[in-house]
């Protein structure tokens, strides 16, 4: 069974269109909450009758929850490996999820149910994973979606739920609301100006954490940071999610006040720095996944400063996500050497800077 990506609701990249708020440097905003339905043991001990039994619980109950009407179920289990990487390249699904770990493979159930609006991962380290992701900073939207699914959907299927704990999780940091928000957001101003430690460190203290582009285990990479609740237990949703909203409102201050001080004191450092990165993009044959984040970073940075115009947001967007090894393959029909690769992703970001030059001169 292969991927037919028309069949996604908006492709499932509609988080990516550049609508929100603030979304020069909050590319997205993500709520996921963890449930697991009651009588079942958790999916890592689960054996996968039980694990298939809890997906077809789920998708009767979908037929009846007017927040997934309108959704695609995916088999992720029955996807080749490189369409279950497009997904999750798409944060559409998480690397446990998809299996790409060859100590972790996918597990017999693993699927996905995706929405214009919500999705719901089922069998991965809970049960259930019901998410919201929004373009821009949109925490309160993206957690009222979530909070209709999650009322819905718990109508139907019974939850694993403790009257003093609260919902109960394979992992105990989530334990309690089981709610994960995160925004993944773009600090190359802080980082330039060497105050990106001081802030890491402050998140730390306030119990939030932060991660790389693509959450857990990922590395930073074209200063796109995952910043996210680190507990969920103790506090309401509403109040995680009022420390979240804070914090992050604070970190884009100081982001816009790092920005202003790089122009003001290395101007033409600045704009020498993004114009060669632009350059490259527009040049270059053949370009590593972290040389294209790298650049990219610089490109997004000038944007945001207004060096250049004529290149939307929404654009640069798409060149971070669609010049990904799984995107690449899925372009081209096959799968690629990394070489091959450096060389497709090199060609795919000449020709959409090249494109949408033309359209603005």
């Amino acid at each position: 069974m292969s991927l037919d990506l028309a069949l996604l609701p908006d492709g499932g990249v509609s988080w990516m269109d550049a609508s929100g708020d603030h979304s020069d440097i909050v590319l997205s905003t993500r709520i996921r909450l963890a449930r697991n339905v009651e009588g079942y043991a958790f999916t890592g001990r689960a054996r996968d009758g039980e694990r298939l039994r809890v997906l077809t619980q789920v998708r009767d109950a979908a037929r009846e929850v007017e927040s997934l009407s309108h959704s695609v179920l995916l088999r992720v289990d029955e996807l080749p490996p490189t369409d279950r990487l497009l997904l999750h390249e798409r944060h559409l699904v998480s690397r446990e999820l998809a299996g790409l770990d060859a100590q972790h493979p996918v597990r017999s159930g693993a699927a996905v149910f995706l929405g214009p609006d919500v999705g719901v991962m089922v069998n991965e380290e809970d049960h259930l994973r019901l998410q919201a992701l929004r373009s821009g900073f949109g925490l309160p939207a993206a957690f009222a979606a979530v909070r209709q699914l999650d009322r819905e959907l718990g109508s139907k299927v019974p939850y694993a739920f403790h009257d003093e704990f609260g919902y109960l999780t394979a992992c105990p940091t989530n334990v309690g609301t089981g709610m994960r928000a995160s925004v993944l957001i773009h600090l190359p101003g802080l980082v330039l100006t060497k105050e990106m430690s001081k802030v890491l460190a402050s998140l730390q203290q306030m119990g939030l954490t932060y991660r790389g582009l693509y959450g857990e285990g990922s590395d930073v990479v074209g200063n796109f940071f995952q910043i996210s609740n680190q507990t969920t237990l103790g506090k309401t949703e509403d109040e995680l999610l009022d420390d979240l909203v804070r914090v992050v409102k604070t970190v884009i201050a100081r982001e816009e006040d790092a920005r202003r001080l790089l122009l003001r004191d290395a101007g033409y450092i600045i704009e020498d720095k993004v114009w060669r990165a632009y350059g490259t993009l527009r040049y270059a044959r053949s370009l590593t996944f972290d040389e294209a984040m790298n650049y990219l970073s610089g490109v997004r940075l000038a944007v945001g400063l207004k060096l250049i115009s004529g290149l939307s947001v929404y654009t640069l967007n798409k060149l971070l996500i669609f010049s990904q090894l799984a995107h690449l393959a899925h372009a081209e029909g096959r799968a690629l050497t990394e070489s091959e690769s450096n060389l497709a992703r090199a060609r795919y970001v000449r020709q959409t800077l090249a494109n949408e030059a033309a359209t603005h001169d």
